[in-house]
């Protein structure tokens, strides 16, 4: 017997899944590289060239010699942006922001916020659920159709009779909806956010990068993760720690993942927006770099500034004096409010930012700063009102259960659970469902007193 003659030795690149398979997302990669100012112009044909190969062992090892191209690539002459991964060079690029701010008078009260975050987080990311991956031009319509434009409630399984859901692309039979469930569904939204709790119960709050590796690999099944966690998980497996994990054959170095994951880190760290970014940092840089490190920190310094403030501009600018001021995120983030106090309206901005960002482009759909937009644009044009707040989030498209957990969870710190109309809890049952081992239908309330040990007490 000859293991060479008798089998075939190569894993089957075909049937690997595409975020695991490094030769399968190439352009991707050529978008990513560009953005963030890689001088691989001249390879950018052969590339894409590549990328249309028939997907088998050949292609990967062709892959293999394009990944080395970009890993040794330098930042091209002349790029506008400085936009470092590390620590301390984050923290040395960033541009101050003082606002007034008021701490909870008491425990009670900021339990309240705590439990306002939780629910606001997980009835966010509810409502964007059911059409997370339905592109905007049909979801508009869909709004539309069904009496929900401008969105003003959560999407029905009523509303998705057999003649509705046969205009449409997009399978909407068979999803999640509030009328269909006995609790709030399992989601990598939410799934991160009790994967932090259990984070800070295990390992404290001076947890490093290397511990948070560890946990994923012990506590979630792999198809649990997505895009660059993705990778991370795989890269994890095969030796590579943080922070190489983040970059070794990633793509999705700068998209959405990781602005998802930090909600805890400012739930924890109320009024220090500085500490809960430096924790987003450690978690955020197992599996990203730059701005989808940043989106990550931004995300949670907005909600540390949330519980001791209620200026949504406050809240914003707080989360952007954690991140580069020489990066694109902060850029674009503070052009939108620009825009916004120069009086573009609600319409016109979300116009904008599907002008700039396609959201038929997976790498657009996806990406960081263009969520991070809608995000903020949601903050801002919802002026503090929880339900119109996630309304807008989810209605403009892209990612629409993420961009509704973020704003949600803001709002909810902001406002208190006594700010979420009873309307928006009721199909959670007061549970949360995770695929997290050992975690699956948590009480809401509970995780909301298990957090309260994690908050240091005020001096």
């Amino acid at each position: 017997m000859s293991f060479e003659k008798d089998y075939n030795l190569y894993p089957d690149v075909e049937k690997r899944p595409d975020w695991e398979e490094y030769c399968k997302e190439l352009w991707v990669e050529v978008r990513q590289s560009i953005e963030e100012g890689l001088d691989i112009g001249k390879y950018k044909d052969l590339i894409y060239a590549v990328h249309a190969l028939e997907n088998n062992q050949h292609k990967a090892e062709l892959a293999e010699v394009i990944w080395n191209i970009i890993k040794t690539a330098e930042i091209k002459e002349g790029y506008k942006y400085n936009e470092p991964s590390d620590l301390e060079g984050i923290k040395a690029l960033r541009k101050p922001y003082e606002f007034k701010s008021e701490y909870p008078k008491d425990k009670e009260a900021l339990r309240e916020k705590i439990s306002g975050a939780w629910y606001g987080r997980i009835c966010g990311c509810l409502l964007g659920k059911p059409v997370e991956g339905m592109k905007y031009n049909e979801l508009k319509p869909f709004l539309e159709e069904t009496g929900n434009a401008p969105m003003h409630r959560y999407i029905m399984n009523t509303d998705v009779t057999d003649q509705v859901a046969a205009k449409y692309k997009f399978k909407l039979k068979g999803r999640c909806y509030p009328d269909n469930i006995d609790c709030a569904p399992w989601d990598d939204d939410t799934n991160y956010t009790v994967l932090a709790q259990i984070l800070i119960n295990q390992y404290g709050r001076d947890f490093t990068p290397y511990d948070v590796s560890r946990l994923w690999l012990a506590r979630q099944p792999k198809d649990s993760y997505c895009t660059a966690e993705r990778i991370a998980i795989r890269n994890f497996i095969e030796g590579y720690l943080p922070p190489v994990s983040a970059v070794y054959k990633n793509p999705y170095r700068e998209w959405i993942g990781a602005q998802i994951r930090g909600d805890y880190f400012g739930y924890i760290n109320p009024g220090n927006p500085e500490l809960a970014a430096e924790m987003a940092w450690r978690d955020a840089s197992i599996s990203h770099i730059k701005n989808g490190i940043y989106g990550e920190m931004f995300a949670s310094a907005m909600i540390a500034c949330a519980a001791v403030t209620d200026n949504i501009k406050d809240i914003i600018y707080g989360g952007l004096a954690q991140i580069p001021a020489t990066s694109r995120l902060y850029e674009q983030v503070v052009r939108l409010i620009d825009r916004f106090d120069e009086g573009v309206t609600q319409e016109e901005c979300f116009a904008d930012i599907h002008a700039v960002w396609n959201d038929m482009s997976g790498h657009d759909w996806c990406h960081t700063i263009s969520n991070a937009l809608i995000v903020v644009a949601a903050l801002l044009y919802g002026n503090g009102d929880y339900g119109k707040s996630i309304c807008m989030a989810v209605e403009t498209g892209f990612d629409t259960d993420c961009n509704g957990a973020t704003v949600g969870s803001i709002i909810g710190m902001r406002n208190g659970e006594n700010g979420i109309d009873e309307y928006w809890k009721a199909p959670t049952h007061g549970i949360l469902d995770t695929t997290i081992f050992g975690a699956s239908k948590s009480e809401i309330s509970k995780m909301v007193e298990n957090t309260m040990p994690h908050i240091p007490e005020v001096k």
